[in-house]
């Protein structure tokens, strides 16, 4: 039987401002784990609540922070309902002003805030949340694990960008400080998550000793998750579903 869910907008006070963001939860009054989910660069839109509401339903209190709150409230830019790049190349670029307004740095001072508030509220059990991306969030998530190693008990991230580039802050840096277990769910038809970057990230992870499986999802393309895109891919979004909740079971 599916868990009822609540769904509500909210607003994170954080150290730069107030972040808009979706709050899911199930509908009884017991509490439950908290999730922290990061959004794609497509922002917080309706299938991103679609998503939370699902991980809602599995027993988790899930919210979703606009992490462009700095440039504007959500959505950031007018999207169709429908996104295609390959059609719209527009859109991409009406997104660099927004992006460019989150630093790493401030991005971690905003998951201190999530994090707090998650903490805070009575609808979660208290205890050390799980955090998972998309595409640009996989590398939040994998930036928060490290930040927070006492805060974060899982972390998964899908269709990740640059989560292992040459960068000086690339994420994978942070990995000797890691002490949640780790998914990542690879597309291997993705420019932004080379072989190179996905053995990088491998080989660090192993080297510190972090817990961790990434897979490879063949045939999948950078975004394969998100269902009003172009990108999407049904089988490889159900396998996502099996390996997070797999993680969040046993971590949370």
């Amino acid at each position: 039987m599916t868990t009822a869910v609540h769904g509500a907008s909210v607003d994170i006070p954080t150290r730069d401002g107030i972040a808009d963001a979706y709050l899911s939860h199930p509908d009884t009054r017991a509490p439950h784990p908290a999730v922290l989910l990061y959004m794609d660069a497509f922002g917080l839109r309706p299938h991103l609540k679609a998503m939370a509401d699902r991980l809602a339903a599995a027993g988790y209190v899930v919210l979703v922070p606009n992490v462009f709150y700095r440039h504007g409230r959500a959505p950031v830019v007018e999207l169709p309902e429908f996104i295609n790049p390959a059609e719209r190349p527009e859109i991409i670029g009406s997104l660099q002003p927004a992006a460019r307004t989150l630093t790493p740095e401030g991005a971690m001072r905003d998951a201190t805030a999530y994090l707090d508030w998650l903490v805070a509220s009575p609808l979660t059990t208290g205890g050390p949340a799980g955090v998972t991306g998309y595409c640009m969030g996989a590398g939040l998530a994998l930036r928060t694990a490290g930040t927070h190693p006492d805060r974060v008990a899982a972390a998964a991230g899908f269709h990740g960008a640059y989560l292992a580039s040459d960068a000086p802050d690339s994420p994978h840096l942070l990995a000797d400080r890691i002490t949640a277990e780790l998914y990542f769910g690879h597309a291997d038809q993705d420019a932004t998550n080379p072989a190179e970057q996905i053995d990088r990230l491998d080989t660090a992870l192993t080297a510190a000793g972090v817990r961790h499986r990434g897979e490879v999802y063949a045939g999948a393309r950078h975004g394969f998750t998100q269902a009003d895109t172009a990108m999407y891919s049904a089988e490889a979004t159900e396998r996502h579903w099996t390996a997070l909740l797999d993680l969040f079971g046993r971590r949370l």
